[in-house]
């Protein structure tokens, strides 16, 4: 069936019943992290031991989210969107990460979501986004197999008390985030420096994808269930690569994105990554890789920027290079002097984008694709007129929503597009330094104040499509 565009310009528009949302995560702005029986999470914990986080900051208040829940909504519905993506506290309805449902945690988000379907808001609720239930963590966490049947059980508490009012399931945010950063750098919760716990938690969150997905259509087998990956494009100078750039191309797509994206569309680990980086045949069981392939109705993309790989002599390094990632010699990373940089440092390239939602659709074909998280942060401020103009941010959405619109021309099934973040939040290790929202925060009076990026992003929904460049 041919898409039905809704512009004369179809470069830059969408077709009809495109998703349009934005994108938020349980403690990066509900606080109220002991209200109502919630219990603790490896996030709690982790922000409260001194220099892991920016100021010592933690999201025990964030955007408060969980009283001005309604205010959040109607700034949503202000700005036209037709979609909502948050995560559930799994501390928040299931304190301990076992047992029965906290019944104030399950109400909050029955109000949540009774909220946004009073305002046509779709709900995308993603079940795990970083803020594991401290006790699991004590018993070992991801690292051992036990949390992923713990998981199925929270999938499935979750599905039987909320499913009439969802959408669409997101099962895990970043997997490789967590077991990269959580298990093996130490620099996320729960903070550990440990290869042999990283590439367990690399099994067990894929083990806890597939029984989730079980779970949960055991419950509800009519809602969509897919996964959300942070995926980089890996990018190699024009023409001809030597032998050892192609090897070295293979070996970081598979590190980047291929660990958790193959095992979920073809249940097996990729054989380009390092082994270091794989799970051993004794965390591996019987019937595991068919459970991690159940069929997926929609993958997540999350994409912030590529990863850029040329020939180079890791020894000897020149400005902008470093030692690549995969290890291979003769090889290094560096960042081409053109693009510009967010106030995290990644580097800007919608062009990425546009590569990464090609790579993805060959590799998954006819499974729809969301970008369910792709925003910058900027240095924000409120000028005296009491306005925030973040033009930075406007141009990174543009010219990414641009290269979506190509994408989607080019042939991608691309079904919708989440904004990170709705709101300025708790930046995990950064704190509150880094704002990424389209919706200015005082964390002070917990005011809201939409910027100009979310004055153009809700001309781009309401349009459903990419206003012309000024002065085009």
């Amino acid at each position: 069936m041919t898409a039905a565009w809704t512009s004369s310009d179809a470069a830059l528009s969408f077709p009809e019943g495109f998703s349009w949302g934005a994108a938020t995560a349980a403690y990066q702005i509900e606080g109220a992290a002991t209200a109502d029986g919630r219990g603790l999470s490896i996030w709690d914990t982790f922000s409260r031991v001194p220099g892991k986080v920016r100021h010592g900051d933690t999201g025990a208040i964030a955007c408060d989210s969980y009283h001005r829940y309604r205010e959040d909504v109607a700034l949503m519905a202000s700005l036209g969107l037709s979609d909502y993506r948050f995560s559930v506290s799994w501390p928040r309805v299931q304190p301990g990460g076992s047992g029965p449902v906290n019944q104030k945690g399950i109400d909050y988000y029955k109000a949540l979501l009774d909220e946004l379907a009073e305002h046509d808001i779709a709900a995308a609720v993603t079940l795990y986004h970083w803020d594991l239930p401290q006790e699991l963590q004590d018993g070992g966490g991801w690292a051992v197999r036990s949390t992923a049947e713990r998981f199925a059980e929270y999938a499935q508490l979750v599905a039987e008390h909320l499913g009439d009012r969802v959408s669409r399931w997101i099962t895990l945010n970043e997997p490789q985030v967590v077991a990269s950063h959580g298990y093996r750098d130490g620099v996320h919760a729960p903070g550990l420096t440990d290869d042999a716990a990283a590439s367990a938690a690399t099994h067990h969150l894929l083990l806890a994808h597939g029984l989730g997905t079980q779970a949960l259509r055991s419950v509800r087998a009519g809602t969509p269930v897919g996964i959300t990956f942070d995926m980089h494009p890996v990018k190699l100078p024009e023409g001809t690569q030597p032998e050892q750039v192609e090897k070295a191309w293979l070996a970081t797509d598979a590190e980047l994105n291929g660990i958790f994206l193959e095992p979920v569309l073809q249940g097996t680990y990729p054989a380009d990554a390092r082994a270091v980086l794989l799970p051993g045949e004794s965390v591996i069981r019987d019937g595991d890789m068919e459970t991690i392939r159940q069929p997926v109705d929609f993958i997540g993309v999350n994409y912030y920027s590529p990863v850029f790989l040329r020939a180079g002599d890791p020894a000897d390094l020149r400005r902008g290079e470093e030692p690549a990632r995969c290890e291979l010699p003769g090889v290094v990373e560096y960042r081409p002097a053109g693009l510009e940089r967010t106030a995290m440092d990644w580097l800007v390239d919608a062009d990425g984008l546009y590569d990464l939602l090609l790579q993805v659709s060959g590799q998954a074909p006819g499974i729809p694709l969301y970008i369910t998280e792709n925003g910058c942060a900027a240095e924000d401020y409120v000028d005296p007129l009491g306005q925030v103009n973040d033009e930075e941010r406007i141009a990174y959405l543009r010219s990414h929503l641009e290269a979506s619109a190509r994408a989607i021309k080019a042939g991608v099934n691309l079904a919708g597009y989440y904004v990170w973040s709705l709101l300025d939040n708790f930046e995990w290790g950064w704190g509150f330094q880094k704002r990424f929202g389209i919706v200015f925060v005082d964390f002070e009076t917990q005011r809201r104040i939409p910027k100009n990026s979310a004055k153009f992003y809700s001309e781009v929904v309401r349009a459903n499509a990419v206003p012309s460049r000024p002065g085009s």
